[in-house]
């Protein structure tokens, strides 16, 4: 079995953005997003849902403008959400005139995106956009009670992101010269991608999902290694939280695999869990996507990082599975992500 699938050609994440809310720009990332919008993340919308649709026209826009491109300068956008049917999707990207395919990878989806947008990428010459995003409100609604229930929370509990993040994919170096910024380093490039497959641990309390996904994320990462891939500098899981995060380590060591000394969550990075109170740390399509934009790849392009291993991990559950008492079956996706240094004078 085919685990590793290499680009034919390398693509290069040539632009990218992240939008928050109010908790996000609080934590330690706060000064790294493009966009913080304070207040009570109803992004002025009438509905939590439409507010996260707009958190997703804000990020592929501001992609965009970064990227230096109009949305017809892109041929297609690969997107998705946690809600019923990705609408915050469908609705926030319904302007632009650009192909559309609605992705559900549950937290993964970013991974999932970057993997795809990048396979497409690299066949067909093609700037695709991958886009995600994730609203507290808007998934607590769906997936456990409605805020105004004041539910308590277990410790095991990760706190849904309020966030969006945007990534322009082109196998056209020239793009990413065109795009570069002053102080950038290195080009952010896609090598290699490992498709996950669903690992079902027989979890099923969706207040402990960092415990259901960690077994997807060690069978992807163990699948990468038996197949040939480096250790990197960094392995980013996302988003198994404190509790998924230990999990992983101790399954991968029980396995003759040590990560400890270059693994990262992105659950653990964007809030502080001690003076924000949110228990096991974060999750949601939104988390692993933001952290990858406003930190990891800006420290690839300034040479900080030189070798990243991105794994977005997701829970695929629904409302009815959840109430139905079903376990929680998980996917992790992997994308390896490394920053090449401009050659000689190609850099504009």
């Amino acid at each position: 079995m085919k685990n590793i699938y290499k680009l034919d050609r390398p693509v290069y994440i040539i632009s990218d953005a992240s939008v928050v809310g109010q908790s996000e720009a609080e934590g330690p990332m706060g000064e790294l997003f493009d966009f913080a919008i304070r207040g009570d993340d109803t992004f002025g919308c009438d509905t939590w849902e439409k507010a996260e649709s707009e958190l997703q026209r804000l990020a592929l826009s501001e992609a965009l403008a970064k990227g230096l491109l109009c949305d017809g300068e892109i041929d297609m956008i690969l997107s998705g959400d946690l809600l019923n049917q990705c609408i915050g999707s469908a609705f926030g990207l319904s302007d632009f005139e650009t192909p559309f395919i609605g992705l559900y990878g549950a937290c993964s989806t970013a991974a999932e995106g970057l993997m795809l947008g990048s396979l497409i990428s690299s066949a067909y010459s093609a700037r695709v956009a991958a886009v995600t995003s994730s609203h507290n409100a808007s998934a607590e609604r769906q997936f456990r009670s409605p805020l105004e229930y004041g539910g308590q929370r277990p410790p095991t509990a990760q706190w849904t992101v309020t966030g969006s993040g945007s990534f322009i994919l082109s196998a056209n170096i020239a793009d990413a010269q065109r795009c570069a910024k002053g102080d950038d380093i290195c080009i952010a490039e896609i090598l290699e991608v490992c498709p996950g497959r669903i690992v079902d641990a027989g979890i099923n309390d969706a207040n402990n999902m960092g415990a259901a996904m960690a077994p997807a994320a060690a069978d992807t990462i163990e699948r990468y290694f038996q197949d040939g891939g480096k250790m990197p500098s960094l392995i980013l899981t996302g988003d198994l939280g404190y509790e998924g995060s230990e999990i992983l380590k101790d399954i991968l060591k029980n396995r003759n695999t040590d990560i400890s000394d270059v693994h990262m969550d992105c659950g653990l990075m964007i809030y502080d869990r001690k003076k924000q109170d949110k228990h096991s740390g974060a999750s949601g399509c939104g988390c692993s996507a933001t952290v990858l934009s406003a930190g990891i790849l800006k420290d690839i392009r300034s040479a900080q990082l030189e070798d990243v291993v991105f794994v977005g991990t997701g829970a695929l559950m629904n409302t009815m599975s959840v109430q139905q008492g079903m376990t929680i079956p998980a996917i992790a996706h992997l994308v390896h992500i490394k920053g090449r240094a401009f050659p000689g004078e190609e850099k504009k």
